[in-house]
């Protein structure tokens, strides 16, 4: 990398199994070099018209992401309060790898699991531990350097940090399930060796060095958090419903959870943009139609939900619901107007029927986070 070195580049790509590794800026942050399944060019006039070359264009992000200098490093005071309450939010669910409790995981994989169900848990899993790694890569390597605002790092930040623990959760649930090591290394390598994965994979990779503009690059990853992930959970859940694997279904209640606060900040962003500056209504149609076709591809054809004893139709109708509820948050009309199918579903997301006493909630919150200093006064003169 000495040509690197000599032009005082940045790495802002994502390295990932022989497609875009790495897209790099000088100073100012122009154009100047990509690399392309380990090959290294310097995007000159010549270069630029090579596929291989991919320019990012720093300029497609909206002004009111933007920070006056003065303002870009110190939180206080804070000018975006509900920015930083999506943030305390994040704060106040954190959790640990080591909350969840596999004790019993072990005897239902290996006695209560049919080998399809194996399959689908593990191939699930594989994907899980891939696509935390994409949205990470996405978060450190464009939306810290796009958005300015500090309350909105703070968010990312705390995001990078649930997301690596994810990321440790779903690779200690393969280590604890799969006990060949070649078909363990098999699942941490799928978007190598799984080609349901791999799509999957790379739809989300192409917009981390693409050059579309931060609002398409903001409604694609709320697809990826909103949607790609909705099948798999939705079929967890089912698990549980049916009493089966309760460590791979706790962690599912916590990281779905945070999933869903992480697109719910997306379109909050997104819902800031002057009128002028979000994207057209067809265009938000087309991305969202995209990713449902990707995703209903995966859980109703390559890794179909049959293999756990779901109707695949009723879990293509529950990925359109879960779509239209996406576009609707994000201001637009609706495409499909599905009802959800699996009423259990909202039952779930609404009461968090965990004893207690065994675990916590996976609506559990930290004591005092989101309330204010005012709050936590003694006060003598208060009237009972």
């Amino acid at each position: 990398m000495a040509s690197q070195a000599a032009h005082g580049l940045k790495r802002v790509g994502a390295p990932c199994a022989g497609i875009l590794q790495e897209v790099a800026f000088n100073e100012s942050f122009s154009p100047e070099l990509t690399l392309k399944s380990g090959t290294c060019q310097v995007a000159t006039e010549a270069t630029k018209e090579n596929s291989d070359v991919v320019v990012v264009n720093k300029s497609h992000v909206p002004c009111i992401f933007k920070a006056a200098e003065a303002d870009r490093y110190t939180l206080f005071p804070i000018r975006h309060p509900e920015i930083f309450e999506f943030y305390k939010r994040h704060v106040a669910s954190f959790w640990t790898a080591e909350e969840i409790d596999l004790a019993a995981d072990g005897d239902h994989w290996r006695n209560r699991l049919t080998d399809s169900e194996r399959y689908f848990i593990s191939h699930v899993l594989a994907f899980f531990a891939a696509s935390d790694g994409i949205v990470l890569e996405n978060l450190a390597e464009r939306f810290m350097r796009d958005v300015e605002i500090p309350e909105a790092r703070c968010f990312y930040g705390f995001q990078i940090a649930m997301e690596n623990i994810h990321s440790e959760t779903y690779s200690l649930l393969i280590d604890a399930y799969v006990k060949e090591p070649e078909e363990r290394l098999r699942l941490f390598r799928a978007m190598e060796t799984m080609p349901c994965v791999r799509r999957k994979a790379y739809w989300a990779i192409r917009w981390i060095g693409s050059e579309a503009s931060f609002q398409e690059r903001l409604v694609a990853f709320a697809a990826v958090e909103g949607i790609f992930f909705s099948g798999s959970f939705c079929a967890i859940f089912w698990l549980k419903k049916r009493g089966l694997m309760p460590g791979l279904t706790f962690s599912n209640e916590l990281i779905s959870r945070d999933e869903g606060l992480h697109c719910d900040f997306a379109c909050h962003l997104y819902g800031m943009l002057p009128t002028e500056e979000r994207l057209p209504q067809a265009r938000i149609h087309s991305m969202i139609r995209d990713a449902v076709d990707c995703e209903k591809e995966f859980v109703c054809d390559a890794l179909p939900v049959s293999l756990i004893g779901m109707n695949q139709e009723l879990m293509g109708a529950y990925i359109e619901f879960v779509a239209d509820r996406l576009v609707a948050e994000l201001g637009y009309d609706r495409i499909w107007n599905t009802s959800n199918p699996f009423d259990w579903m909202e039952l779930i997301s609404l009461q968090g029927k965990t004893n207690f006493f065994e675990k916590r909630v996976g609506e559990y919150q930290k004591a005092n986070v989101t309330t204010s200093a005012t709050d936590n006064l003694f006060a003598l003169d208060v009237e009972f």
